[in-house]
């Protein structure tokens, strides 16, 4: 199948250079657009893809298209091009707020869609991804869409009323994890540390405990017990962390996240 997006910023770059280093689809069988001339020319240098200012010839040549322009921008797209997507083609979305009923809508007839929220480690093939498909698509093309999906990190599939968790859990959590290692790194200044080496034993730090929560499947809590040493450091910092409000005030951060989706 021939893909196409329309926007070619980061996470269309994301999405596309995922499935051109798995080889699901060949450079040149993916054409995107973009009014940015500097935008579409760099995906272009990048990929070797093909490129355009015109939407309506990615709809014209791509038989999947990924809806990849801001969320305040999407209802104009659909106007353009509604009147000239095909029965067959498949449109996948990564807005947050607009839901799989707001988009058939603005289509105003049946059209195969599978909403998604990536995250943006997808730029180094780490991604977390959500998708929910509406009732138009065959098990045969979601199980394709999933494979586009997966070649630059991992898939679920969820009910769309958890769509707006997915932002605040994935979509927009990296920005919390970047400031805990940006804040980390600071400390570790403050003690004498260079920082480049400060960011690099920060980041790690944070790579390899997400990466025991995934390979060893202990409970988060189970892991931190691990670490903290009876009348030891760890216990020392979790406790001022607690006193300090650390778990309430990313649990608060992420239902304002998820509330603002709700209301995009």
């Amino acid at each position: 199948m021939k893909l196409g997006f329309i926007g070619t910023g980061n996470m269309a770059s994301a999405i596309m250079g995922g499935i051109i280093r798995k080889q699901l689809i060949p450079a040149e069988e993916i054409i995107g657009a973009d009014l940015f001339a500097p935008g579409r020319e760099h995906v272009k240098e990048q990929f070797g893809i093909q490129v355009t200012d015109s939407n309506k010839e990615v709809v014209e040549k791509a038989d999947v298209i990924v809806l990849s322009v801001k969320p305040q921008f999407y209802a104009d797209v659909i106007k353009e091009i509604k009147d000239d997507i095909r029965d067959s083609q498949i449109i996948i979305t990564i807005a947050p707020g607009k839901t799989l009923g707001w988009l058939g809508e603005q289509f105003g007839k049946p059209v195969k869609i599978v909403r998604t929220m990536p995250n943006t480690p997808a730029l180094v093939s780490a991604g977390m991804t959500a998708a929910c498909p509406n009732e138009h698509l065959t098990e045969e093309e979601l199980a394709y869409v999933r494979t586009l999906l997966e070649s630059f990190g991992r898939v679920e599939l969820i009910p769309e009323n958890l769509m707006d968790v997915v932002v605040s859990v994935s979509g927009s959590s990296p920005a919390y994890v970047f400031m805990l290692i940006e804040e980390m790194a600071d400390a570790a200044v403050s003690g004498g540390m260079p920082r480049p080496q400060a960011y690099r034993f920060a980041a790690q730090a944070v790579l390899g405990s997400a990466k025991m929560v995934l390979d060893t499947g202990k409970h988060p809590g189970e892991l931190k017990d691990m670490v903290c040493s009876p009348a030891g450091t760890t216990i020392e910092a979790v406790r001022t962390l607690e006193e300090l409000g650390f778990r309430s005030a990313i649990f608060e951060a992420m239902k304002v996240c998820e509330e603002t989706s709700r209301s995009l």
